[in-house]
């Protein structure tokens, strides 16, 4: 299988008034292709940190990432912009949309970052709205949704683009049980259909959902195993 992600030696510091914080320190992790993988870690242990450089919000002080054949780990804002956009989806805990608009036009934001025209957005919009069993709710705003409507819509923002990888932050952290076994459904569905999958959580059962967990521990990968646990739906 090829890697979609290979991460060598990444270190990233924090200067937080006179003192540096280690946030990563010498991290090393090959995620292949179609893999489902958590990574877990207590308060401070790095997790959040590697989600970024993951997920090319941030860049490392040293160290390489190559992402799906490219070398993303000195690049400048605006390449870093354009590569998120087309190689990434993220699903957040708070589901960042946007209050005013549709589950519609929320969805085909990230479409028009990369300049697909307004009759395709829609129809792609649409398409991935029915994908996620929101085909009735495409005109409601994020005020008239519930928690698990509300992720699913995001969910669908993330996958519009048809991204290699999705990166899902805490997805779970706002919904009830219910509704968090629901989402996971759709992620695990997601996966089946041939998505990389990378979920950050604290969170035992969330984490079972993956066939890999990656724990970190004061910026080190302290476990990196098959997860004995994980139940191939």
């Amino acid at each position: 299988m090829n890697n979609v992600i290979e991460i060598h030696d990444i270190v990233k510091n924090y200067q937080v008034g006179s003192v540096i914080v280690r946030a990563l320190r010498s991290v090393s992790i090959n995620i292949e292709q179609n893999e489902y993988v958590a990574i877990m870690g207590p308060s401070g242990s790095g997790k959040s940190t590697l989600m970024n450089l993951l997920g090319c919000l941030d860049t490392p002080s040293s160290g390489s990432y190559i992402l799906n054949g490219t070398d993303v780990s000195k690049m400048e804002d605006d390449y870093l912009a354009e590569i998120r956009n087309k190689e990434i989806g993220f699903v957040f805990q708070t589901f960042n949309l946007l209050p005013r608009y549709s589950a519609l036009e929320n969805v085909t934001l990230p479409l028009i970052y990369a300049g697909v025209a307004k009759v395709d957005r829609e129809k792609m919009a649409t398409e991935t709205l029915e994908q996620v069993g929101l085909g009735d709710r495409m005109t409601h705003k994020p005020n008239e949704l519930s928690g698990g409507q509300r992720q699913r819509v995001a969910i669908a923002r993330a996958l519009v683009n048809k991204p290699s990888i999705i990166l899902a932050d805490e997805p779970t952290g706002n919904l009830d049980s219910k509704t968090s076994i629901d989402i996971m459904g759709l992620l695990d569905e997601i996966h089946r259909k041939g998505n990389t999958v990378i979920v950050v959580t604290h969170e035992e059962d969330i984490a079972n959902h993956a066939a890999r967990i990656v724990r970190l521990f004061d910026g080190e990968i302290a476990q990196d195993y098959r997860n004995q646990k994980y139940i191939k739906a």
